[in-house]
């Protein structure tokens, strides 16, 4: 078995499962149709064209960075009115970071790589507005795509990590599952079609695992505190704390 990482980080991302008029949410961690679609992306696929063979990957999503929850609200009007004919409310996750894994064929995995290194469209992270920052792959693990994010290492924003005052973190980790498993959750986020003309999603099952305990790599051990009458406690660096 082989799979492809994926690092997902960027300013924004949007992953809407139940967007529904003028109310565009957002999930707290990717879609499936959101992955597919920025796969088929990479490879140059229209929106009309077959997914089947995207479709047939595994896929599984540890939240490295669960960033914080954004609302935008937007208008749109006709140039030279001021009365908006459109309004909306939509839904963003700023300084978010995941590590997707998707788990399949070799050869088409092998050929996914080579196309999010050079992209026949360009990318993004739900939505157009949401570009995604730094390398995408993070290369091929002869793994399962649950072995794979139980193995690698924390892959969160480095000022992320040096805020972070834990020598360890726990990391949510949510995974593709067989139909009645026991702990399987239902959501519909399997594109049958980009079509414009006839967008279509399919029900897939998700298994929430047991979060993966991860080391941080910036966390200094040695860091020292001292009382400040009145203002709680303040730490301070020690440069000879190594020796």
């Amino acid at each position: 078995m082989t799979t492809l990482l994926l690092r997902l980080g960027g300013p924004l991302q949007s992953w809407g499962t139940s967007s529904r008029f003028s109310r565009r949410g957002t999930d707290r961690v990717p879609s499936k149709s959101g992955i597919v679609g920025l796969l088929a992306a990479a490879q140059g696929r229209r929106r009309t064209d077959p997914l089947e063979e995207l479709l047939a990957l595994r896929l599984a999503v540890r939240t490295e960075q669960a960033g914080r929850l954004e609302r935008d609200f937007q208008t749109a009007a006709r140039a030279g009115e001021r009365t908006p004919i459109s309004i909306s409310t939509r839904h963003y996750l700023a300084d978010a970071v995941f590590l997707a894994a998707v788990e399949g064929d070799p050869a088409l995995l092998e050929g996914l790589q080579e196309s999010l290194r050079v992209p026949h469209f360009p990318l993004y992270l739900g939505r157009r507005s949401c570009p995604p920052v730094g390398q995408l792959d993070q290369g091929l693990r002869e793994l399962s795509c649950v072995e794979a994010l139980q193995q690698e290492p924390w892959r969160a924003s480095l000022w992320f990590q040096k805020a972070t005052r834990r020598p360890q973190v726990a990391l949510e980790l949510v995974a593709d599952c067989e139909a009645g498993e026991p702990g399987a959750e239902l959501v519909r986020d399997e594109p049958l079609s980009f079509d414009p003309r006839h967008r279509q999603w399919a029900w897939r099952s998700v298994k929430r695992h047991e979060p993966v305990t991860r080391d941080n790599p910036e966390f200094i051990e040695n860091t020292a505190t001292v009382p400040v009458t009145g203002q709680g406690v303040v730490d301070l660096h020690d440069p000879l704390g190594v020796l």
